[in-house]
């Protein structure tokens, strides 16, 4: 089954005087389950092409699809409701909210879709288990590391068991060593819930852990690379 589907996906954007193609055809399918980097140098098209499938831009022309739904032509309350459940965004800014403590961040995505208070507490003291961050569910972000404070970012995109997790440089404000760990974190949680990863990149390093490996240039993919082969 297809976790994405993105059928002909173009947008300019007008820079000065110039127009700058963000996305040229863009053709791309990935299947559900998958653990995807996208790599492109700065303005290649990565963000956009993320943006894009996670309902955050909307395409000049071409269809976006997640787990089978057109996206890209629903209203902003339906496409903000499938935000809400099927995706996950993990960003380079952690974008917590720095008044509420881990665990209340992590809850918070919850309690956004009427998750009863109990099994909330359940779940987010999980998952902040299952990040190794069960000693820190009363510490606001102000008083966490870098490295924990994204923790608590994927914590919160995954808890809620999407479809689809989309991170966009999620380890460029982190030391090589905690950029490691998350991604070892991103590959485990992967592998164990079966949710489909899509990872905005420029690190080479941080490319090794993809099972497949799309790069672009000037808004177009010129390489799709199944590392699993290799």
């Amino acid at each position: 089954m297809s976790a994405v589907r993105c059928v002909d996906l173009c947008k300019t954007y007008r820079q000065g005087d110039q127009d700058i193609k963000a996305l040229d055809h863009v053709n791309l399918e990935i299947t559900s389950g998958d653990f995807v980097c996208l790599s492109a140098p700065s303005g290649g098209g990565k963000t956009t092409l993320l943006n894009a499938i996670g309902g955050l831009d909307t395409p000049d022309s071409g269809e976006v699809y997640v787990a089978g739904q057109r996206i890209d032509n629903l209203s902003k309350s339906d496409l903000a409701d499938l935000r809400l459940r099927k995706i996950g965004f993990v960003f380079q800014a952690y974008n917590l909210i720095p008044v509420l403590t881990a665990r209340e961040n992590i809850e918070f995505v919850m309690q956004v879709q009427g998750v009863p208070a109990s099994e909330r507490r359940e779940k987010s003291l999980a998952i902040l288990h299952e990040v190794g961050l069960e000693t820190l569910e009363d510490r606001r972000p102000a008083k966490m590391s870098g490295g924990q404070q994204q923790r608590v970012a994927v914590a919160r995109a995954i808890v809620s068991r999407p479809e689809l997790v989309l991170a966009d440089e999620p380890t460029a404000n982190l030391d090589s060593k905690t950029a490691g760990e998350l991604m070892e974190l991103f590959t485990a949680l992967n592998e164990r819930h079966n949710s489909t990863f899509i990872i905005a990149t420029h690190d080479q390093h941080i490319m090794t852990y993809a099972k497949r490996l799309i790069r672009m240039l000037d808004g177009r993919i010129v390489e799709d690379i199944d590392q699993r082969a290799a």
